[in-house]
């Protein structure tokens, strides 16, 4: 099932995708929902961020080549995470799909995408096996962690580098029929693909973050997990439009524009 977010009429509601309609649902999926009956046409509506998170995690450092890419970026020796770690992000960077990322007038040409897969908590999570915490995920969704690199190297804390208002595109929906072992993630700027891997080829796994982070918090219904990113990441400049698709998840597409 795809899981949809939108607002239409002055409305916000949840609904199920289904072909080019969306079937309108009362409540939403982490609590109770149901058809109403209403359908409408899936360009009819506006798109928002498929989930508004009482808690926005991001994953650290998690793929091998990314690692390399980010020791390089900063001139330090590579060394791979031995556990894994976890940061948080702000949701005032959520955007949804199709709507633009603005690089601030003051900031370097070294603006970059990072296409990640979303896990998106279903249900309270509290110290959990790792064998039972995939079981906590209602579904997936896309995220471009849009960084700003020179920011990264000279702030103590990364709330500009990653946090900039329009920095963090998600969508466009959450797919709760994933096998994650056959997902590949492709970005493409202006239709050129720029960087592909494997999704799921990650230091660490899905449940391992999951069952890592409940043994010391509370994973409620509505959370995030972005779980990184690997390949080459790329200068983005305005006027590129940038796609961050995920097999059998869809095409989470943003503009790019500069701030005058």
């Amino acid at each position: 099932m795809r899981w949809l977010r939108y607002r239409h009429g002055g409305r916000v509601a949840y609904g199920l995708v289904e072909g080019d309609e969306v079937l309108e649902h009362y409540g939403d999926p982490f609590t109770e929902a149901g058809p109403t009956g209403a359908r409408l046409a899936l360009d009819a509506v506006e798109v928002l961020v498929p989930v508004v998170p009482p808690t926005f995690y991001a994953a650290g450092l998690n793929y091998a080549a990314h690692v390399m890419e980010a020791a390089e970026l900063v001139g330090t020796p590579v060394n791979l995470p031995e556990a894994a770690d976890v940061g948080y992000r702000a949701n005032n960077a959520l955007v949804p799909h199709g709507a633009e990322i603005v690089i601030p007038s003051d900031a370097t040409d070294k603006v970059q995408y990072e296409g990640e897969l979303v896990a998106v908590i279903g249900r309270r999570c509290h110290k959990v096996d790792e064998a039972e915490a995939l079981d906590y995920v209602l579904g997936y969704t896309i995220g471009n962690d849009v960084s700003e690199r020179t920011w990264q190297k000279t702030d103590r804390t990364l709330w500009r580098a990653k946090n900039t208002e329009t920095f963090a595109p998600m969508g466009p929906w959450i797919e709760t029929d994933v096998d994650l072992d056959a997902l590949t993630t492709t970005v493409r700027i202006n239709g050129e693909t720029a960087c592909r891997f494997a999704t799921n080829d990650m230091i660490f796994g899905v449940a391992h973050f999951i069952a890592r982070m409940s043994r010391y918090l509370v994973l409620h219904p509505g959370d995030v997990v972005w779980m990184g990113a690997d390949g080459p990441t790329l200068d983005i400049r305005a006027g590129d439009v940038v796609e961050v698709e995920i097999d059998g998840i869809g095409v989470l597409r943003n503009p790019v524009v500069r701030a005058a």
